[in-house]
């Protein structure tokens, strides 16, 4: 799913924007939405979406100040506008494109999947970076270890000292043995491509989890795990069933 969050100027094309959205294209979700500046500014930090539509033009203010804070944005923009000179304006900005109200339905389908598309290709490329990075890391210490890049640099941790990895927002939290919640600012889906499938398994959208550090499964939908620090994570039933086999 490619997280995307609109910029409007008002309600009103906000919800036009999330309707053209929703009929367009499935891999996109929306994460969030709305006209006031300071709400999306924090939200856009928060969520580190991978897509932004914004209105160039917004109340008191406009798309150019909001993005300048921002700077460098490490996620793809569409201007949308009612004028081809604010458009002509926002090419300071790199955009993938530009979105000229009244919106034609073909037009937004065609820069919405070049989004898809670009944003794939970096995807792949990121996947492979971590992976070579891993790898390269595994043979040099010569051991199970992991380096998790932390706000403050990188911590090198002992996989089996790993009790669960917790989503939190574009953050991770990593809970070991020891009651350390160590927070890494790498998304919790970098750390499924890059660990031992043999060792742990994403159980949840929000939970990585050691097999090794397992207590217990509850029957259920999908069932619940109880952890070694305690905590009962929910299976997602989509997952049961894999999860199950490493058991047998």
């Amino acid at each position: 799913m490619y997280r995307t969050i609109i910029v409007g100027n008002d309600t009103k094309s906000v919800k036009e924007l999330e309707k053209l959205l929703l009929e367009c294209n499935p891999m996109v979700e929306i994460i969030g939405s709305g006209v006031d500046q300071v709400k999306v500014f924090n939200l856009i930090r928060e969520v580190n979406p991978a897509l932004v539509l914004i209105d160039i033009s917004m109340p008191n203010s406009n798309a150019f100040k909001l993005l300048e804070k921002l700077m460098p944005c490490k996620f793809d923009i569409i201007f949308v506008s009612d004028n081809i000179t604010s458009s002509i304006q926002a090419i300071n900005f790199t955009p993938l494109g530009f979105l000229l109200k009244p919106i034609d339905l073909k037009d937004f389908q065609i820069i919405i999947q070049k989004a898809i598309d670009k944003i794939s290709e970096k995807d792949i490329n990121r996947q492979l970076e971590i992976l070579m990075s891993s790898i390269n890391f595994s043979q040099k210490m010569g051991s199970q270890k992991i380096a998790v890049p932390t706000l403050q640099g990188f911590l090198f941790l002992e996989m089996q000292e790993i009790i669960r990895f917790e989503a939190n927002g574009a953050y991770t939290i990593i809970h070991t043995s020891d009651k350390q919640k160590i927070i890494s600012s790498r998304h919790i889906k970098e750390y499924e491509l890059t660990l031992p499938h043999t060792n742990f398994f994403r159980v949840h959208n929000s939970h990585i989890v050691n097999i090794s550090r397992l207590l217990k499964y509850n029957k259920g939908r999908g069932g619940t795990i109880i952890m070694e620090d305690g905590t009962e994570i929910e299976v997602a039933s989509r997952r049961r069933a894999e999860f199950l086999s490493i058991f047998q």
